[in-house]
């Protein structure tokens, strides 16, 4: 039995396939009715998409825009890794870690 590899150990070349692999599986998911099956591929697609991108870029104390979610807000807290932590403004001000591919930065 294969493992699979990790994303972190990806090159951008495999991380780039791997999301269109994933991408075609949401696609086939969603004509086929199975919304769970779509919702676990999208999340496996923005934790692809986070590891091509460079934590450097997203700043603690800075706001960003959740993809997905427009109006919502995301306050950072620290990084670890691709992950931001943080809260929501005008949400239950509970701590949550976010990807930083669902982060859009405010113009």
């Amino acid at each position: 039995m294969q493992q699979e590899k990790r994303y972190s150990d990806m090159t951008e070349d495999e991380l780039w396939k791997e999301i269109s692999t994933l991408l075609e599986k949401a696609r086939k998911a969603e004509q086929l009715g199975m919304v769970n099956e779509y919702a676990v591929l999208e999340r496996k697609v923005q934790m692809a998409k986070a590891y091509l991108l460079n934590p450097d870029d997203f700043k603690a104390g800075e706001v960003y825009e959740i993809d997905g979610a427009p109006g919502e807000y995301f306050k950072i807290d620290y990084l670890n890794g691709v992950f931001a932590w943080g809260y929501r403004l005008n949400g239950d001000g509970k701590q949550e870690a976010l990807p930083i591919s669902v982060l859009r930065w405010l113009k």
